[in-house]
């Protein structure tokens, strides 16, 4: 259900834009915000669980989840969304800090490996099946849907959790580092508005400059914080191992390299290439596919190899998929220039995924083995909502240079091609009018009067938002809609293109640094505070049980990205 919610929200990016007459920065705030609230809370929700209770605080996360997916399934405007989605990542905080040490409470020996396999290969299912499932349902019902499946689900999981699973707790004496949790809250949040912000508003602007040095602030408290606390939410004193620090950013990368740009893609297959939700929904799948054939294949093997090789090669095939995808992606592709891409990307994130919270085990002290798998994993939370705040803001810049470049190409050239720059700028009639005419409406409204070039800022900002089907519709018929067509075609094309070559330039730099800097010794054997049983090959890793407490039992199993 958590896995499925995020793959499925990628497929319905393009209608919650146009029935939501939503922008570009709402989009990412819808994507944005539930991966913000799950990397802020992850580690305080397994410290809470092991205070509190297990099955108490699974429960209390599946209740808020699915009230909070009723809302989303509600929402009549993107801030509501917005603000449903955020309950949601508290929701799934709690979700994904207790579902693995549930596992291990309630199973032993034998079984206790056969429930993790169900449990992987359940999760890995639900990667591919997502988009498809999420376009079925937004294409057969509605966008809103996507959300509402979760409300019967979650009465089912709650059902047979209450049922079937006892309570359990860890050890006593913990406490909740509240301090560190708001002061991480703020330092995430903050430096995700400031990015998103700085790309629409500009890097000077008061806004933009408040909160990064917000963040900045927050940053700095936190590590005086936890410097000071006998049981902090994170131990500094593990950063002073280059190779766990080395491990912290190749999660990040990962997270951030492999998944944001699908954001992009999804839109650019339905607004731009006219495909259907569950066409498009099908073209992405070949990267979860890839992710799980590696798991099949060659999950045992991964983990007999030193650390190094499975995530500096993982993160290698990451970039090279990236970098295919920016060669082969242009205004000309159609759906299937994504295949190598994605296939090879998929490839690279069954390689590392799986190791990495191994990985980061074995260099610290078995006391510290649940901090270390919490800090792997809020750390792939925030790359990937770092990747979104990042490379939108690269992708909205991309698409408004190259396409406004092209209008003033198009007016300076001679016949009707030259007539596009001058239709945008004359305010073609709006298509619509209240509070359900789209982006490209109101655009249309604002530009009429005003110049050329700013009917293509505002034209390029709807484009990038997933309305380039009104922008092209909102032209006169004839040369002029042909030219808005192929370059808004162009434009789109052009901004996953940048995205694509900026994560994969990043991620081939990582699995460099990866290489250079962890050794050649294999994975040490559990200690009594770990399990590394499960190894599961899609897309995002289980969150660790515990952040707070030696007796916590971590696992090494994979999920998809929020």
């Amino acid at each position: 259900m958590l896995i499925m919610d995020v793959t499925i929200v990628n497929t319905a990016l393009p209608p919650i834009a146009r029935d939501l007459d939503a922008s570009f920065t709402s989009l990412q705030w819808v994507m944005d915000i539930y991966a913000l609230a799950l990397a802020a809370l992850l580690m305080a929700a397994g410290s809470a669980a092991d205070l509190f209770g297990r099955r108490k605080l699974y429960v209390l996360g599946l209740t808020v989840f699915a009230l909070s997916s009723l809302a989303c399934g509600l929402a009549p405007s993107p801030g509501l969304l917005i603000a449903a989605r955020a309950v949601q990542g508290v929701g799934a905080a709690a979700m994904f800090a207790t579902n693995t040490p549930l596992l291990m409470a309630t199973y032993s020996g034998r079984d206790r490996g056969v429930a993790f396999g169900v449990w992987g290969g359940t999760s890995g299912a639900a990667a591919a099946v997502g988009p498809v499932l999420g376009g079925l349902l937004t294409e057969a019902l509605d966008w809103r849907a996507i959300f509402l499946v979760n409300l019967p689900l979650t009465v089912f999981a709650g059902w047979l959790t209450l049922r079937t699973v006892g309570e359990s707790t860890g050890r006593s004496g913990g406490r909740i580092d509240t301090a560190g949790v708001v002061l991480f809250t703020a330092f995430a949040g903050a430096l995700t508005y400031g990015l998103i912000r700085g790309g629409e508003e500009g890097w000077t602007e008061p806004g933009t400059l408040a909160a990064l040095i917000a963040a900045g602030l927050a940053l700095l408290a936190f590590v005086l914080v936890e410097r000071r606390l006998q049981q902090p939410m994170f131990d500094l004193g593990l950063l002073r191992s280059p190779a766990f620090v080395v491990l912290m950013v190749a999660a990040v990368v990962l997270q951030a390299s492999a998944f944001p740009y699908l954001t992009y893609v999804a839109m650019w297959l339905q607004s731009l290439l006219g495909m259907s939700p569950i066409e498009a929904g099908l073209a992405v799948t070949p990267l979860a596919l890839a992710a799980l054939l590696v798991g099949v294949v060659g999950g045992k093997l991964l983990s007999h190899l030193p650390p190094k090789v499975p995530v500096g090669f993982g993160l290698l095939l990451v970039g090279g998929g990236a970098l295919l995808n920016a060669t082969f992606v242009d205004g000309d592709a159609d759906w299937t220039s994504l295949i190598p891409g994605l296939a090879v990307a998929g490839l690279g994130v069954g390689l590392a995924t799986p190791v990495l919270v191994s990985a980061a085990l074995g260099l610290v002290p078995g006391e510290r083995a649940g901090m270390a798998s919490g800090a792997v994993n809020t750390s792939r939370q925030f790359g990937y909502a770092l990747g979104i705040a990042v490379l939108g803001t690269v992708f909205a810049a991309r698409v408004r240079t190259v396409y406004t470049d092209g209008t003033t190409t198009a007016a300076a050239g001679d016949g009707g091609a030259g007539g596009a720059r001058d239709a945008l700028a004359a305010g073609p009639p709006s298509t619509g009018s209240g509070p359900n005419s789209t982006i490209a409406d109101h655009a249309a409204e604002r530009v009429t009067g005003h110049t050329a070039a700013h009917a293509a800022d505002h034209a390029a900002e709807a484009i990038s938002g997933g309305h380039a089907t009104d922008v092209i519709a909102a032209a006169p018929p004839g040369p002029a809609r042909h030219t808005i067509e192929r370059l808004a075609g162009d434009a789109f094309a052009a901004g996953i293109d940048r995205v694509c070559l900026i994560s994969g330039l990043v991620a081939v730099a990582t699995a460099l640094l990866v290489f250079a800097a962890l050794r050649n010794d294999r994975p040490q054997p559990p200690t009594p505070h770990t399990n590394n049983k499960a190894h599961n090959p899609t897309p995002h890793p289980q969150p660790a049980p515990s952040t707070a407490h030696p007796t916590t039992t971590t696992t090494n199993t994979a999920l998809p990205p929020t």
